[in-house]
């Protein structure tokens, strides 16, 4: 696991145009987890936008989190919410979501899309 900063796990660098809303998106094609109930691989690619505020993701430092993944155990909607968590955590941007489509197995495909700021909760229908 790469060295933790102060705000999180991934390391950032100074955003240059801190007073401009732009747009950064990261494709990450080759994503690897565990189910953890057949233990069988996951693979996914998972799609990063975000708009930075004062810091932007080092990719080397995103890599190296992504991939301690790489063994682990865990659901396709955890994982896609705990990796926006640490994120977030990380960069602290204006807006970011991540995408995470994860390959067919057993003929069902999955894809999670996680937003942050979150939409606000609706209540459950009666």
């Amino acid at each position: 696991m790469p060295k933790p900063t102060a705000g999180g796990p991934i390391e950032c660098f100074p955003n240059r145009h801190p007073d401009r809303d732009y747009e950064i998106r990261i494709v990450c094609p080759e994503f690897t987890a565990v189910c953890p109930r057949t233990g069988q691989p996951d693979f996914a690619t998972l799609t990063l936008t975000y708009v930075p505020d004062a810091r932007c993701l080092e990719l080397k430092s995103l890599k190296l989190y992504l991939q301690s993944y790489r063994n682990r155990g865990i659901f396709h909607e955890h994982v896609t919410n705990a990796i926006l968590d640490d994120l977030v955590c990380s960069c602290r941007p204006r807006r970011m979501t991540l995408v995470g489509e994860f390959n067919a197995r057993g003929g069902i495909s999955t894809a999670i899309t996680a937003t942050y700021p979150a939409a606000k909760s609706r209540p459950p229908r009666g």
